[in-house]
């Protein structure tokens, strides 16, 4: 999963310009065509958004927007890809506005055997 993170302008509303977004949209194609993009979206501002914690038996809801915009997410994307490696390289190949960062996790995924296995090992 590559997580691109929030900024002051993303939780602000700004949107890219013209030339940012037809830079995005081309390296979109170049993915797309290379057959590792399987999902990905960008999302609104954390305003638009909640929280929800749980506090023993109680949830909590807390309305956005959110302080810390170093914790929060724009947008996200989910890519198949052979290795890490391999992500870093096409991350790297993103355009990207100054200051901003993208985060590289991979996704926790089990069979459902597995998942069975670890489950009777935590018993």
């Amino acid at each position: 999963m590559v997580i691109g993170k929030a900024s002051k302008d993303t939780e602000a509303g700004v949107m890219p310009t013209a030339q940012a977004w037809e830079e995005m949209e081309k390296y979109q194609e170049e993915l797309a065509k290379a057959g590792i993009v399987l999902a990905g979206e960008g999302l609104l501002p954390s305003s638009k958004g909640v929280r929800i914690r749980q506090s023993g038996k109680d949830r909590i809801v807390t309305d956005g927007p959110f302080a810390e915009t170093k914790e929060l997410i724009a947008g996200y994307s989910i890519w198949q890809v052979k290795s890490m490696e391999e992500a870093i390289a096409w991350a790297k190949r993103c355009p990207m506005a100054d200051d901003s960062e993208i985060e590289i996790r991979p996704l926790f995924s089990y069979s459902p055997e597995e998942v069975s296995e670890i489950v009777s090992q935590a018993k």
